[in-house]
């Protein structure tokens, strides 16, 4: 990618690569906002599109099980986009996800109710959720690469971390918003209607995000070559095959991260609600509290792991997570610094994990087979461990045994810290492959 030794922004990027670090964070910021504006308000159009008469958690369960649907389409976006990046091109894979992204936001917002439709409304929001998963799958495919492509000589963690930067802006735009429906309209309106808003409005950035990239440059030397019949296209599990070490550090460093991330960003709030009966507004406004502060730590965090390395990074977030759940969720409590503390303690160790993810991921293949490499492996992984933690730990919570969520939290956070000790090597000093 050529760009201008002069044109350089005010903190020393080439405005070239500023103008590769909007077109990716941008869309990934409409990804992302869709992705988690359903999990902001799950508890409150759960009863509209699952029936009431269930009782319970029942019908909130439902829509965490098909939140977890959604992820297990991940794993075959990241294939699929994955490779699709890999052959032709990280812009045309990134074009193809926000298109996707926009078509499953506006479904779920004109999702008809249970009592409308009867069994169509599950139907319907399932489908929406299944073509989500299969957009972000494909989104962390092509853009995280794209990202760490783009990046000038020791400066990936930095690159990288804007991954983490425009996905935290997503979700604090749809926590934002949420808890801005959530504090204006009453309960009726806000369960009628209000609950649609926040998917309209992401089918709409989604167009927004779709005209930004279309100005990117092309990262991927390797996907021109095939364009132009100069190298043969890379098979589908090609990865896999060539690289099947790579393929399973992959998995074990991400088994702690997505977990923690999960939890600390996106069912803590929900945590405290079904626990310890915290109000639905105030844990919203706490989350995107949270959220702002989690965001500024990534690119300081990012910049550190390029001075300091990726290993220490990840081992001291593993630690932080095989000795922090436990204490952390057994004292949190129905008050509004109990819950904002505990959220921040936790953000500062998953920053280790977080800021530096796409880089070390991208940096274990070469360009070839570098999107669905690191793509299949990681959104399998996310979809194991991460889609589930919300539903794992609200089915503890109904059948009286919520306290043991922070074990097993604790339990995959101390595999992935042997996987940093042992397996994984170190990777910032060395150029992309």
């Amino acid at each position: 990618m050529a760009t201008s030794p002069v044109a350089h922004s005010p903190v020393g990027i080439p405005k070239s690569r500023v103008r590769q670090l909007m077109a990716a964070s941008i869309g990934n910021v409409v990804e992302w906002y869709d992705w988690y504006a359903y999990t902001a308000l799950a508890t409150v159009f759960s009863v509209q599109v699952f029936p009431k008469d269930a009782g319970g958690l029942v019908p909130l369960l439902s829509t965490y099980g098909v939140f977890a649907v959604g992820f297990f389409m991940r794993p075959l976006g990241g294939l699929l986009v994955g490779a699709f990046a890999d052959r032709f091109g990280r812009k045309a894979a990134m074009t193809f996800t926000i298109v996707l992204m926009g078509g499953g936001s506006l479904l779920v917002g004109v999702t008809p109710t249970y009592e409308a439709v009867g069994l169509l409304a599950p139907v319907l929001l399932t489908l929406a959720r299944l073509i989500q998963g299969l957009s972000v799958g494909g989104e962390f495919a092509a853009a995280t690469t794209f990202l760490v492509e783009s990046a000038p000589s020791g400066r990936r963690g930095l690159f990288s971390s804007f991954q983490y930067v425009s996905t935290t802006i997503g979700q604090l735009l749809a926590l934002g918003l949420s808890a801005l429906l959530a504090a204006n309209l009453d309960k009726a309106d806000l369960s009628s209607y209000g609950w649609r808003i926040p998917f309209i409005v992401g089918a709409v950035l989604s167009l927004v995000g779709l005209w930004i990239r279309k100005g990117a440059d092309e990262t991927s030397a390797v996907a021109e070559e095939i364009q132009r019949g100069e190298a043969k296209r890379p098979r589908l599990f090609e990865f896999l095959v060539g690289y099947p070490k790579e393929a399973a550090t992959i998995v074990g460093i991400t088994i702690a991260g997505t977990v923690a991330y999960y939890t600390w960003t996106t069912f803590l709030p929900t945590y405290a609600q079904i626990t310890v009966n915290f109000d639905v507004a105030e844990s919203l406004e706490i989350g995107t509290i949270s959220l702002f502060f989690f965001m500024v730590l990534q690119p300081l965090l990012g910049m550190l792991s390029d001075r300091v390395g990726r290993k220490p990074m990840l081992i001291t977030f593993g630690a932080a997570f095989v000795i922090l759940p436990v204490p952390l969720l057994s004292t949190l409590g129905n008050s509004f610094g109990s819950l904002l503390l505990v959220q921040l303690i936790g953000m500062v160790f998953l920053g280790c994990f977080t800021s530096i993810s796409a880089a070390v991921n991208s940096e274990l293949f070469p360009t070839r087979v570098r999107a669905a490499g690191a793509g299949f492996p990681y959104s399998l992984t996310v979809a194991i461990f991460g889609g589930t933690a919300p539903l794992i730990g609200t089915a503890l919570k109904d059948a009286g045994n919520v306290e043991v969520f922070p074990y097993y939290m604790s339990a995959l956070a101390l595999i992935s810290t042997l996987v940093y000790i042992f397996v994984l090597k170190e990777t910032k000093d060395q150029p992309l492959r």
